[in-house]
């Protein structure tokens, strides 16, 4: 019987459970073949912490948000030595193939142990939307929405209170959720940090909309802009696995535009909230078919693969083409976005 093991790594995401039950699930009742799921990402993987999945272990995960093999910021090639460090998990749960569920980072290990020779499938899962080779990842429109959501709540007390309120969302160096829920909530000005922008253009916008008797603005920041010029920024930070810190310069902007219109600023930081929670039926049925297919692509041998939505169909790219850059918002979305400012 073929063994595929399974695991999440790198942050959470909405949906990652529905992905760990569509591996599960399909490969027992398709392909007859065990499932071992790996608790806490690759630091599982490197640590011998397994557990055994079946039907009834996945049951009733499909609406809860996070994972239940938990995850964690480790790395192999990071903080071990590659395939190396986890040969001796793989060869006592006689792992065959590994289903690896990951953001672009994740995404470029599993390739470089795939390269070591261990059979690997990848599914991209971000809220950050920016891997390349598939048109969306899961977890981005549930983010979206949640953002979208505030954005919604906000309006109505920035009208109310004559205020300008500054929404920063997550991303990090890429805006797809600033760009997309910007559009939604019917944003005023977005900032990304894909497009260069000048903080006295945003503040004129802000004025012109005074001018015309709109008294509230929204404009919404992604986590990975660059503050405005003058702006005293703290030392970058790390978590315990060294990985850099975002978030923070909404204030900085918000600052920055008080300073220069004169209108009472606030802002708000949507942060881990985008994250959290239950996933939107879309993220539950995209994360779905990624997990049927990448039990379908590990069970059959086609490995060395990632999952891709392109159009309506799961398709298989190859992880190098997945790797080989981040993938930020084009042009003509964000031009989309720009008709409506002011």
């Amino acid at each position: 019987m073929a063994v595929i093991g399974v695991l999440t790594a790198g942050g959470d995401c909405p949906g990652l459970n529905a992905v760990i039950r569509g591996v599960t699930v399909r490969a027992a009742k398709i392909h007859s073949a065990e499932v071992v799921g790996i608790r806490n990402g690759w630091e599982g993987l490197m640590e011998g912490d397994t557990v055994q999945l079946d039907r009834d272990a996945v049951r009733g995960i499909l609406v809860r948000g996070g994972t239940i093999l938990g995850s964690s910021r480790m790395d192999p090639y990071v903080h071990g030595d590659g395939l190396a460090s986890c040969a001796k998990t793989i060869e006592q749960n006689g792992i065959d193939s590994l289903v690896v569920i990951g953001g672009d980072g994740t995404l470029r290990s599993a390739l470089r142990l795939s390269q070591e020779g261990l059979p690997v499938v990848g599914v991209p899962k971000t809220i950050d939307n920016d891997i390349n080779g598939t048109d969306m990842t899961f977890g981005f429109n549930t983010a979206v929405q949640i953002a979208t959501e505030a954005i919604d709540r906000l309006v109505s007390t920035a009208e109310s209170h004559n205020r300008v309120i500054v929404v920063e969302v997550m991303g990090r160096t890429k805006g797809w959720i600033a760009t997309y829920a910007g559009i939604a909530g019917g944003a005023d000005a977005i900032l990304i940090p894909e497009v260069p922008y000048d903080i006295e253009e945003t503040a004129e916008i802000l004025r012109n909309r005074h001018r015309r008797g709109q008294r509230y603005s929204i404009v919404v920041v992604g986590e990975g802009v660059e503050p405005p010029p003058g702006a005293t920024t703290q030392q970058k930070r790390k978590d315990a696995f060294g990985f850099e810190r975002l978030g923070g310069v909404g204030f900085h902007v918000a600052t920055a535009l008080e300073q220069m219109t004169g209108f009472e600023t606030r802002v708000t930081v949507l942060g881990h909230v985008q994250r959290g929670g239950t996933p939107s039926a879309f993220d539950r049925v995209l994360a779905t078919r990624f997990g049927v297919a990448a039990a379908d692509y590990a069970a059959t041998g086609q490995t060395g693969v990632m999952t891709a939505l392109r159009g309506l169909d799961i398709v298989a790219v190859p992880m190098e083409e997945a790797c080989a850059t981040i993938r930020g918002v084009p042009a003509d979305i964000f031009e989309t976005a720009t008709m409506f400012f002011g």
